[in-house]
């Protein structure tokens, strides 16, 4: 496939910074929109914009059609059996600490395990400290192998056992590039009757995704990520676990009866969507979906490793650079450090030649200090880049090396 002239569908990349081409190479922290997205947010408010479900003029109609057309086109886009286990919330984050709050507080007790890896996000770290801080639950990590980046699995037998409620993992590290086998984990968990979150924020609208595939219970994602708009995410949730789970947030939209003492909820998914929803998200969520769709997700995540297996290669390559992640197998990103010069300087410099890289933990702060490092410098890749724009970074990389080095 010739995938250049789908560039031509990202108005923000025909562009120069500093006075040079943008590569943009930060696509693990957000995508680029293409201009189907910015023409069905643009369309929506020009034409269709109002409240959804609790009117019965037009406008309201026709928002609100296209509100559960967002919601049966993520059923289709992860594979759900029905679109009543879809739940629109603003991203990952939030997707996650509905589940930890509503869920585990029901169901996780006092000395009862939370499995997670240690190459998680903080969004799938975090919420579980506070559940387990208000319940007196313990969290346990299944090791990475150092800098190859893979998780020790010859472990897992002695740490997933009946004691463990939840097991919680990503499928794609955002830092290590590691693609993780959630299918044959889901399965392993599923036998001992241990629940299952995915963290999909890095894989949604890279790869195929499907939730019956994988067998989780539940899984998350990011709209950013996946050209689609910030502040809009899903959780898909199989439906026996949403009928047990009570209400995250309480208020408007998601009630079927209040007075002064009590009130009765919905049934999901809208029980768990309080408050006016995030409607335009929605609407762009879906132009994403169709755009990606229409690509092939398949053919992306081909080209993703191809990206990435040819960017290990040629910073492989420079002297002086530590590499982490997987050699082979990888997902499309790298993340690496060169000697005696810190992650936000490669970051700034490269900034300065037109290339957008990210520098920091990239919210994987317990990662990092097991890896024995502060920062990393990353960069991610998108069916929009190039091997060019790879080329590029291994020039300017080598150039920032001799600056430093004078």
């Amino acid at each position: 496939m010739n995938w250049s002239p789908l560039r031509a569908d990202f108005p923000i990349l025909d562009q120069s910074v500093h006075g040079q081409p943008l590569s943009y190479l930060d696509n693990a922290a957000t995508s680029q929109k293409p201009r189907a997205v910015l023409d069905a947010l643009r369309h929506y408010y020009e034409h269709d914009n109002a409240n959804v479900h609790r009117g019965i003029h037009e406008l309201s109609n026709r928002a609100t059609a296209a509100f559960e057309a967002g919601r049966v086109r993520a059923a289709s886009f992860l594979n759900a059996r029905s679109p009543d286990e879809i739940i629109f919330t603003r991203g990952t984050t939030e997707g996650i600490n509905l589940v930890a709050q509503s869920w585990g507080a029901r169901h996780i007790k006092a000395g009862e395990h939370i499995l997670l890896t240690e190459m998680e996000h903080h969004s799938n770290i975090v919420p579980w400290q506070l559940l387990a801080a208000r319940t007196g639950a313990k969290l346990t990590f299944v090791p990475v192998t150092g800098d190859l980046g893979l998780l020790d699995l010859h472990r897992l037998d002695e740490m997933l056992t009946g004691n463990v409620k939840l097991f919680a993992m990503t499928h794609i590290s955002n830092s290590l590039g590691t693609i993780n086998p959630v299918a044959d984990l889901c399965a392993r968990a599923r036998k001992l009757g241990v629940a299952t979150l995915v963290d999909a924020a890095q894989s949604a609208g890279h790869r195929p995704v499907d939730v019956q595939e994988f067998g989780c219970d539940f899984l998350a994602l990011s709209g950013h990520k996946m050209c689609g708009p910030t502040g809009i995410g899903v959780l898909y949730g199989r439906q026996e676990m949403l009928e047990t789970m009570p209400p995250y947030q309480g208020g408007g939209e998601m009630i079927l009866d209040v007075d002064f003492q009590h009130s009765t909820w919905k049934p999901a998914p809208h029980k768990f969507e309080a408050g006016t929803p995030d409607i335009s998200g929605v609407v762009g969520l879906h132009a994403a979906m169709d755009y990606l769709d229409h690509i092939g997700r398949a053919r992306i995540s081909e080209h993703d490793q191809e990206l990435g297996a040819h960017a290990f290669a040629a910073l492989s390559r420079l002297k002086g650079i530590r590499l982490f992640g997987p050699q082979s197998g990888r997902a499309g990103l790298v993340s690496f450090l060169l000697n005696d010069v810190h992650a936000h300087d490669v970051v700034t410099l490269a900034d300065q030649r037109g290339i957008a890289l990210r520098g920091g933990h990239h919210c994987n702060q317990p990662l990092m200090k097991k890896l024995g490092v502060e920062s990393t410098a990353r960069a991610s890749f998108y069916f929009y880049n190039t091997t060019n724009e790879i080329d590029r970074l291994a020039e300017v990389l080598t150039e920032i090396q001799k600056f430093f080095s004078v």
